[in-house]
């Protein structure tokens, strides 16, 4: 627990190294029989309410069976969208019982107060940009149902930033797969904090350039 968790008396799941935990249980599913399954399923979920990202599954997947990297983007993608849309449903009519709790759970509230500002004027462009970097989509997609845009924006944008995310993974993991994971695996804690300096980075962009 940090300090910050102590003196707020708040909890959420990236304490006592929990996202460390659930990254190496996502991975674990790259050896089961249902791994493709697993991995529309994880893509599905971390659109709307899960914290590990399936490029994590769709990366591991690549590299032991890099002739499917292309098909293994499209499970991604199609997942990821489906899950968009769940999140947006959980926004517009569930915010109240689930959507604050996921939020809350994230620790993204001024995350979620931030794209409801964003909302006003740049919905597209914020949900694009979204789609294709490191912030949490989930934040956008509930907060799109919440704040009620448009759900044919969200599509649209979703369906062309997450396949050019996830289809640009698959072709340098195609070529460059093995050694990009155990870098992943060997510098983990390192990337978390990319990860998060991506994630602020990413909000100022769409803030103050869009």
């Amino acid at each position: 627990m940090t300090l910050n968790e102590a003196k707020q008396g708040t909890l959420h799941l990236y304490t006592f190294g929990l996202l460390r935990k659930l990254y190496d249980w996502v991975l674990s599913w790259a050896h089961k029989k249902y791994s493709s399954l697993a991995l529309f399923i994880l893509a599905f979920s971390e659109s709307s309410f899960f914290p590990i990202p399936p490029d994590v599954l769709q990366i591991a997947l690549s590299v032991s069976k890099p002739k499917k990297s292309f098909f293994y983007a499209l499970v991604s993608s199609i997942g990821s969208v489906l899950g968009g849309i769940f999140g947006y449903f959980i926004g517009y009519f569930l915010f109240d019982s689930i959507g604050k709790v996921i939020i809350d759970a994230l620790g993204y509230q001024a995350q979620f107060n931030a794209v409801g500002e964003l909302y006003t004027s740049y919905a597209f462009l914020a949900i694009l940009t979204a789609a294709f970097t490191p912030i949490p989509y989930k934040v956008f997609t509930i907060a799109a149902g919440f704040w009620q845009v448009g759900l044919l924006p969200l599509i649209t944008a979703s369906i062309i930033g997450r396949s050019a995310r996830f289809f640009l993974v698959a072709t340098l993991f195609y070529f460059f797969g093995p050694k990009i994971k155990e870098f992943i695996d060997k510098y983990f804690n390192l990337l978390t904090i990319i990860f998060i300096m991506l994630l602020i980075g990413g909000f100022v962009a769409i803030k103050y350039l869009i």
